[in-house]
């Protein structure tokens, strides 16, 4: 599958806030990028708030959505830092290419 993933990301000039505004598909194969960013935003301001938006994205796997969270996760507990919101649309979008639906429960 030819699934693309986009990040916009915004930060407030005092960086108290970084927004990472998500388009394209989250999967199990993609999200180890939007870790990447995710990690590299929270280096940028380790006391401000960061946001993973996920509302403009086309298909959110639900694996992929409980991987990103469980590495997050894991390097909040290492780095003290606060917690990232995320903000997930409800359903899960399903995927436009394959016509699969998230059958997988998101905590």
């Amino acid at each position: 599958m030819n699934h693309h993933l986009s990040v916009t990301v915004r930060v407030d000039l005092d960086l108290s806030t970084v927004r990472l505004a998500v388009t394209g598909c989250l999967t199990e194969d993609s999200y180890p990028s939007l870790l990447a960013l995710t990690l590299r935003a929270r280096s940028l301001t380790p006391s401000g708030q960061i946001t993973v938006d996920l509302t403009g994205s086309s298909h959110v796997e639900a694996t992929g959505l409980n991987l990103l969270r469980a590495a997050v996760d894991h390097d909040e507990d290492d780095s003290n830092g606060r917690p990232v919101l995320f903000v997930v649309p409800e359903p899960l979008p399903f995927c436009a290419i394959t016509g699969a639906v998230a059958t997988v429960s998101v905590r």
